[in-house]
């Protein structure tokens, strides 16, 4: 399959599918971190969404919708900010492709739009974190938990301001991006 990453400079989702035989690619404005600048489509999505693309799994900025910034949604709301948000998210629900997740933090879509079709946690995949994460599902199944570990640190959520906070809070666990490859990177027989 031919598979677009969309917004996954850390090509952690990229390099499961890749080692499944896929091909795929991440895509994101900036400079990937991933090890595989040849897998990596440093541009704004907006173009490539107009290729043909097997699947897309997509990462969306949250910064603007989700619940953990909602004491500056006021401001958000007034300068335009979070309404670019919005149609930035629905671009993907929208960009006509038979198969492809959204993946977002708990926030407004699940009220502007429509409640996830799962929330899942790193923990169910094999990582000691808890970082509810939902999933807006197009022609793909649910995931099924892969490793359920136990330990619930919410380290994420407590990590210090930093200029380097944004990026690392966005990162995909291994474990996540393994399962995505494997349950959603299935071919049919």
């Amino acid at each position: 399959m031919k598979v677009l990453l969309g917004m996954e400079e850390s090509q952690e989702i990229c390099k499961a599918f890749r080692a499944l035989g896929h091909e795929a690619f991440s895509c994101d404005i900036q400079k990937c971190s991933g090890g595989h600048p040849e897998w990596h489509i440093q541009r704004d999505i907006r173009y490539v969404l107009k290729e043909r693309w097997d699947m897309g799994i997509f990462h969306p900025v949250c910064t603007d919708l989700c619940v953990s910034g909602a004491r500056w949604f006021k401001e958000k709301i007034a300068d335009g900010r979070q309404r670019a948000a919005v149609d930035f998210f629905m671009l993907f629900v929208n960009w006509n492709c038979e198969k492809k997740a959204i993946e977002n933090p708990i926030g407004i879509m699940s009220t502007i739009y429509r409640k996830p079709d799962q929330i899942i946690q790193p923990w169910q995949f094999g990582h000691g974190e808890t970082k509810a994460t939902c999933l807006w599902l197009f022609g793909l199944p649910l995931l099924k938990p892969a490793e359920v570990v136990s330990g619930r640190n919410a380290r994420i959520h407590k990590m210090p301001p930093s200029p380097e906070r944004t990026k690392l809070r966005s990162k995909t666990y291994p474990g996540i991006a393994r399962a995505m490859a494997e349950q959603w990177g299935l071919k049919k027989v």
